[in-house]
């Protein structure tokens, strides 16, 4: 069975890899966090609380997904795993408008922080292992990028 055909047929890896979107050729982060916008759409309709209960739920549930997909892949943070960057886009853009314009500077500043990994997300991401490490890293970038949108919301309104 072929490697692509494995991830698709698999539910776990289909999750982990963000349901085929980790399995493209270029930038697979990138298309994890496309992906994940649509999420964000659906979730932004919850109230607040159900919202933040979701997300983080699904990052409990990927800490998981990430860790068991890892260890049949005996690739630790495989780069096609991108349930971590649905998460850390979901944690980005808590209590936001929903606008295209939020969700691209959301998509944008998550992606910075996620590639750029400035401390502590590098030292998290080289130092802590399995479904927990992988999942870390991206949660806390869209913590940073939250803070900064969340800063913006304040100033421009």
């Amino acid at each position: 069975m072929s490697f692509n055909k494995t991830i698709l047929t698999d539910p776990i890896h289909f999750l982990a890899f963000g349901f085929g979107s980790g399995l493209l050729p270029k930038a697979p982060g990138t298309w994890g966090t496309l992906i994940a916008i649509p999420i964000w759409f659906l979730l932004a309709q919850l109230s607040l609380e159900y919202y933040l209960l979701v997300t983080v739920l699904l990052s409990f549930l990927g800490v998981w997904l990430c860790g068991v997909s890892s260890k049949k892949l005996g690739v630790h943070d495989h780069g096609g795993i991108v349930w971590d960057e649905i998460c850390g886009y979901l944690v980005t853009m808590i209590a936001l408008p929903v606008t295209w314009y939020w969700a691209l500077a959301g998509f944008i500043l998550f992606r910075f922080f996620d590639i750029v990994k400035p401390w502590p997300i590098k030292i998290l991401d080289k130092k802590v292992k399995g479904g927990f490490g992988i999942m870390i890293d991206d949660i806390i970038a869209g913590g940073l990028a939250a803070v900064i949108l969340q800063l913006a919301l304040y100033f421009l309104n």
